[in-house]
This record gives structure tokens, C-alpha cells and sequence, in this order.
């Protein structure tokens, strides 16, 4: 007799910072290409997240987020219909020398893992499921790093078996740990410079995979495989801050930063090995919410250069600059944008080269403190958080 089973398995879904590509491209379909007046339906909500900036990650039905209550660093665990499954004390320290304590980096979820890397520079390995610690490194204690003055940022970049973090030190200045027991495969001095808040990129498709990050002084790019030091361009100025992840296409690496300082682009040569200035634009100075490429233009909004940019990505020429929505962070799928200012706005832009064009918008009324967490949008769902409360938004 011939007995036949089925056994259902469930794939590893994965999260990372700014969507599958780091770009801020959620690719979702069949999503609202107009909102109500009052805005898109409010599913849930949930106030008591505690201070921070990071964002949601979603994977296999759950989400989780971190916020700071008082000195200890908690993870938050939702089902994706707003239930809190539980939380877990995963950190503790108090942010001293600022106004706006709180984690900045978003939780990476991987093949089971969850990778939590706190103000401190202590980078937490948990198992998805049980929260269960499967290993932890120190940047400072461990490999020399130092420090800022808002504190680590980084959200984790994990490629195949990999974990990249700037630990910031003099001589370990960006490690590549094996992201299942945290052994170290290599490190590199890169340019001995401490972070600049900034979540790295990795650039595949040449001889060999290119991580590419920004440091106080620097943007760097290094071999992914064994940590040499590929090519590296200055960039400063007086706050040492470049927090945005450097945007890649079709050769072309954007790095910008804010603080009236330009926008670099950046062309690979020799086979990544090597760079090549292609522009700078000395008008969009985006800090800290990220700018999204659509074909050929750059959306996103400046920052001491309060208004909306539209820019050529192959020139570097700004076919027009609006105040309408002035600073702002940024995402796109199904062929609009989505943009959350920090005046607690909540926008849907169709992008257009030729003029700004506003769809739609609503305001978010629960939270505190800044509007800085980026958007997230995951199965028809938009995620919004500010401060001590998460949102979520049904978009489709």
C-alpha cells in the first residue's frame, strides 16, 4: 500500500533596510493610485513603542521593531494584524550627550535570524522564532571601533553568508562576519575613519561584489569578498554626517548628504576597481530620507535646501525644485512615491519629470516626537512610524 504525504514547508521570507535592494523600491502591486480625502484606512495602530526611529521588518506574517524605554532596548514582535505576540529586553544604555535618543537601525531578518545592531555598537544574532540569542559581537570592545556623537546607526547588510558592519576603527574600519555564528571572515582598515551614520550598499554584476558605504570623510567601496580597499573619494564637511545608503544603477553610484553640501555622483571604471567623478549638483543636499530613481530622474527632498528636487540621474541637471513638501523620507512601488515629511504628512506623488504632481495626502495624528522613521509598505500596507506609536495604512 502506497501511502502518500504532503508536507507543507514555509520559505524564509527576508527584510532588509529600504526594501530588497536598499533603493527604497517596494515592489507591490495594485496599489490605491488615489487616496480618500481623509486618507487611506487606518487598520491598526499601536502607542508604547517607546523612543526611537527605526522601522519595521516584516517577514512569514510577523513584524518587529525596536524602541527604548527608558535605558533597555526592546524588541517588538506583531502579527500583521496588530497583536503584540510579545516582547524582549535585547539592550541596554543610556544615550547621553543629544536630544534624540533612540535606535535609529531597522532589524534584519535572514534565512530564520533576526540581526539587531544597537546605539552601542553590540551586533545581536536572535533566532527568529524563539528570541533565543545565538551570538553577539562587540564594535568597540572587540575590533576598535568608536563611537559617534548620535550614536551607531547602521542598519545590517547581510549578503550570502556574510554580515557587513563599519565598526568605525582605526584598523578594523569595516568587518564581514559569517552571519550564522558571527566568526569574523575579514576586516579592512578602509580609510580609518569612524561611521557617518550611513547603511551600506552592495553593488554586484563586476568581477567581484562591491560594498560600498560612506565614513566621516570617505565614500568607500571595497572588495565584498575579502575586504580590499577598491577606490575611496572625499567627502566632508563640518558635521561629518552622510546618512543616506549610496544608490546604485547602471554603473552609477549616488551619495548624498544634506547640509547644503552636493550630491556626488560617482562612475565605476575598471571593472569596479576603480571611480570616476560624473557630476555633483550643489542643490539637492537630501539628508537623512533617502531619494528614489525612477528611469532616468532622481526624486527626493533637500534638507538646508528646504524644497522637492527632480533631477536628471545622468547629468545631474535639476529639471525643477518646488517647496511644496521640503523635507521628507521617501519610497516608491507601483509607480508612485511615497513620501512622509517632517511636518507629519503623509503624501502620494505621481513622478513626474516635467512638474511636481500631488495626488493625495493625509496627516499622522498618533506618535511623538520627530517624523523620521522611513516608510515600509508590505502586502497592500502602508507602515508609518512615528515615535512611540506604529501605524498601519491598507493602500491596495
Amino acid at each position: 500500500m502506497l501511502c502518500m504525504c504532503q508536507q507543507t514547508v514555509q520559505v524564509q521570507e527576508n527584510s532588509q533596510w529600504r526594501g530588497e535592494g536598499r533603493d527604497g523600491v517596494y515592489h507591490e502591486t495594485g496599489l490605491l493610485k488615489e487616496w480618500p480625502a481623509e486618507g487611506p484606512q487606518m487598520l491598526w495602530a499601536y502607542e508604547g513603542l517607546g523612543v526611537g526611529f527605526s522601522s519595521p521588518a516584516i517577514a512569514n506574517e510577523k513584524l518587529y521593531i525596536t524602541g527604548m524605554h527608558d535605558d533597555r532596548l526592546m524588541l517588538f514582535v506583531f502579527d500583521l494584524k496588530g497583536e503584540l505576540l510579545t516582547q524582549k529586553q535585547v539592550g541596554t544604555g543610556r544615550e547621553e550627550g543629544h536630544e534624540y535618543p533612540g535606535p535609529r537601525s531597522s532589524v534584519a531578518i535572514n534565512d530564520g535570524k533576526l540581526y539587531i545592531y544597537n546605539s552601542f555598537g553590540k551586533l545581536l544574532c536572535l533566532d527568529k522564532n524563539t528570541l533565543d540569542e545565538i551570538w553577539a559581537r562587540e564594535m568597540m570592545a572587540e575590533f576598535g571601533g568608536v563611537n559617534i556623537f548620535w550614536h551607531f546607526t547602521e542598519s545590517p547588510l547581510i549578503d550570502d553568508e556574510k554580515i557587513f558592519i563599519t565598526a568605525g576603527g582605526e584598523k578594523n574600519n569595516i568587518v564581514a562576519l559569517n552571519k550564522n555564528t558571527g566568526e569574523l571572515i575579514w576586516s579592512s582598515p578602509g580609510m580609518g575613519t569612524t561611521s557617518a551614520y550611513c547603511s551600506p550598499q552592495i553593488i554586484k554584476g563586476y568581477s567581484i561584489p562591491i560594498l560600498v558605504t560612506s565614513t566621516v570623510d570617505y565614500i568607500v567601496g571595497v572588495n565584498a569578498d575579502n575586504g580590499e580597499l577598491l577606490w575611496s573619494y572625499p567627502q566632508t564637511h563640518e558635521y561629518g554626517i552622510h546618512p543616506n545608503t549610496p544608490l546604485y544603477h547602471n554603473g552609477m553610484i549616488l551619495s548624498t548628504q544634506g547640509y547644503r553640501v552636493s550630491s556626488t555622483m560617482l562612475r565605476l571604471k575598471d571593472g569596479g576597481r576603480a571611480i570616476e567623478l560624473a557630476w555633483r549638483n550643489d542643490g539637492l543636499d537630501n539628508q537623512m530620507g533617502g531619494v528614489i530613481r525612477i528611469g532616468n530622474y532622481i526624486y527626493g527632498g533637500g534638507h538646508f535646501n528646504n524644497e522637492w528636487f527632480c533631477v536628471d540621474w545622468n547629468t545631474g541637471e535639476t529639471r525643477y525644485r518646488v517647496p511644496n513638501i521640503g523635507r521628507s523620507n521617501i519610497i516608491t512601488a507601483d509607480g508612485m512615491l511615497y513620501c512622509y515629511s517632517e511636518r507629519g504628512n503623509v503624501y502620494l506623488v505621481k513622478p513626474n519629470h516635467e512638474e511636481f504632481e500631488l495626488v493625495s495626502q493625509f496627516r499622522v495624528t498618533l506618535g511623538t516626537d520627530q517624523h523620521w522613521a522611513h516608510l515600509v509598505i508590505h502586502d497592500g500596507v502602508l507602515y508609518v512610524r512615528h515615535g512611540d506609536a506604529l501605524m498601519a495604512y491598507k493602500v491596495k
